[in-house]
């Protein structure tokens, strides 16, 4: 174990992380807007729409993200889409990872009893007042957890765009193996930065979890 090394280019590798927490941010935040639209659309009482929603599911979850972001990224310029390699991982991964979410959203809506609606519109609230005040509260006690399994997932997920040359840890780590020949300890670096930014955004959620449980 070279310590030393380890020691040496931490610097470089903390730098790094801070473009891998960025990353994940940006494609969670863009994942929950996607998977609350398709949620919505998985659920509409229109077929076109829950066809659509239902297709945009099938493919995101079907096909590796890294097809799709080569698609993006080195398809797009072919179609007219020329994108940078950031924000091509950002938009790649974040509709990905929005798949998923959108099925996590989903279950949790329908697992909360019809009856609560139904009373709720029987007292005088419209459809969207029922669900606004009454379904949904229930249902996001019920998709954190789920929510939290699929954001810890995408921290992870954001080694992919190492593919397209986005500076993150693991293109940083592959980078410096090359220059070291080190691969044991550029790897274990590289792991243990992700850990620790999955330990704070689990304890994040968690934290989140307990609080929507005791309102």
């Amino acid at each position: 174990m070279d310590t030393e090394l380890i020691l040496k280019v931490y610097p470089y590798f903390l730098e790094a992380a801070l473009i891998t927490v960025e990353l994940s941010v940006l494609t969670v935040l863009l994942g929950l807007i996607c998977g609350a639209l398709g949620a919505a659309a998985r659920l509409s009482r229109f077929a076109e729409v829950r066809f659509l929603g239902a297709a945009y599911v099938s493919f995101f979850r079907g096909t590796p993200a890294l097809i799709q972001l080569f698609l993006l990224y080195f398809g797009g310029p072919q179609i007219g889409i020329q994108l940078d390699a950031f924000t091509a991982g950002v938009i790649g991964l974040g509709i990905n990872i929005g798949a998923y979410m959108a099925e996590t959203m989903r279950g949790a809506i329908i697992s909360v009893d019809r009856g609560q609606g139904e009373a709720a519109r029987t007292l005088g609230l419209s459809r969207a007042q029922a669900f606004r005040k009454v379904v949904l509260p229930q249902a996001m006690r019920l998709m954190i957890r789920p929510l939290g399994v699929n954001i810890n997932a995408q921290i992870k997920a954001t080694a992919l765009v190492s593919a397209i040359s986005v500076v993150e840890l693991t293109y940083t780590a592959q980078r410096y193996i090359g220059s070291t020949y080190k691969p044991f300890e550029m790897f274990l670096l590289a792991g243990a930065l992700y850990l620790a930014i999955i330990t704070v955004t689990g304890k994040g959620v968690a934290f989140l979890d307990r609080k929507v449980r005791l309102q």
